[in-house]
C-alpha cells in the first residue's frame, strides 16, 4: 500500500475514506476468471495486451490469499493472450511458472517499480510494499527465467528520492532489466492533502520546497489530468528529469521501449455454456 496512491480516491467515490477505508477496505471480483473468460469469447474481441493490476497493485498482500492475479495469467496462457503486469511486490515470484511459460511464447512483459533503495524511507512511503532489495532479486529472478523486465522508477518526488534516478536504473539493469520508465508523482484529488500531511511529519524542513515544485510542474495546480502531462508533468523540472532518463538509458544501455509482445497467438476461450454451432452440411 502507497501512501501516494493515486487511486485513493476511488474510494472517495464509493462514499469511503481515501485515507484509512483505502488501506482496510478491499475490493475484489472473486469470479475475475470468470469475466475475463467471458470477456475474451465475445464476437466482437480484438486481442491487445492486458495490463493486469493498472491502478491498484496487483500483487499487494491480498493476491497471497486469493490467488486472483495467478487465475488470471492461467486463461492468458490458456487462450495465448499477452499480458503485462507493473507491481512492487516480490510475490509475482510466486507465479514465476506461469509468467516463464507466457514469456516463452513472447506474451509476456513485466514492470518493477521501484522508488527508492533507502530502505527507512520506502517504509515510510510503501509501507506494505515489497524491500528495495527484494524488488531487485525479483528483477533477478525474472529475467534469469527468461521474463522480459522493465524498470519502472516511480514515483519520482522532487527533493525526496529524485536524486537517486541513475542509481535505480543502474541497480536494476546490473540485475537484468532491459528497458526503464518512470513517472512523476501525481497527486489527484484527496491524494494532494494526504501527501502534504505525510511531508510535514515525515520530512517538514523538506515540505515547502517540495510542494512548491509539485505544483510548479503541474502548472501551479495540484494535479494536471491531461494526457501526456500527468506521467511526466510540464516546466523546467519535468524537463530536467527528462533529459537525466534519457542520458541515463543510454549510458546504462536501456531501452525506453516496452519490449512488443505477440498478438498473433490469441484463440477465444471456449464457454462450458457456449451453444455448439450446427454443420452446415
Amino acid at each position: 500500500m502507497r501512501l501516494y496512491c493515486y487511486a485513493r480516491p476511488t474510494h472517495a467515490w464509493l462514499g469511503l475514506s481515501p485515507g484509512l477505508d483505502f488501506e482496510t477496505r478491499i475490493f475484489q471480483k472473486p469470479d475475475a476468471a470468470k469475466l475475463l473468460r467471458e470477456a475474451l469469447a465475445r464476437p466482437g474481441y480484438r486481442c491487445s495486451t492486458i495490463v493486469i493490476g493498472s491502478a491498484t497493485d496487483a500483487y499487494q498482500p491480498f493476491e497471497r490469499q486469493t490467488g486472483l492475479t495467478r487465475s488470471l495469467l492461467e486463461v492468458a496462457l490458456e487462450t495465448g493472450h499477452p499480458v503485462s503486469v507493473v507491481t512492487k511486490s516480490a510475490l509475482i515470484l510466486r507465479d514465476l511458472d506461469l509468467w516463464s511459460a507466457l514469456a516463452a511464447r513472447q506474451l509476456a512483459h513485466v514492470g518493477i517499480s521501484l522508488t527508492t533503495q533507502d530502505g527507512a524511507l520506502a517504509r515510510q512511503l510503501e509501507p506494505r510494499a515489497s524491500a528495495p532489495h527484494a524488488r531487485l532479486d525479483a528483477i533477478e529472478q525474472l529475467t534469469g527465467a527468461g521474463i522480459p523486465v522493465s524498470l519502472f522508477a516511480s514515483p519520482l518526488i522532487p527533493g525526496l528520492n529524485d536524486h537517486e534516478l541513475e542509481k535505480l536504473l543502474g541497480a536494476a539493469q546490473q540485475r537484468g532489466a532491459g528497458s526503464a520508465n518512470y513517472t512523476l508523482l501525481r497527486l489527484p484529488h484527496e491524494v494532494a492533502g494526504l501527501f502534504d500531511q505525510w511531508l510535514k511529519q515525515h520530512a517538514p524542513e523538506k515540505a515547502a520546497r517540495v510542494m512548491a515544485v509539485l505544483y510548479d510542474m503541474r502548472g501551479g495546480r495540484d494535479y494536471d489530468a491531461r494526457f501526456g502531462f500527468r506521467m511526466k508533468g510540464l516546466g523546467h523540472f519535468a524537463e530536467l528529469m527528462r533529459q537525466r532518463f534519457d542520458l541515463a538509458c543510454r549510458r546504462f544501455g536501456l531501452s525506453c521501449e516496452m519490449p512488443q509482445l505477440d498478438h498473433s497467438q490469441f484463440k477465444p476461450p471456449k464457454l462450458a455454456n457456449q451453444p455448439r454451432q450446427l454443420n452446415l452440411f
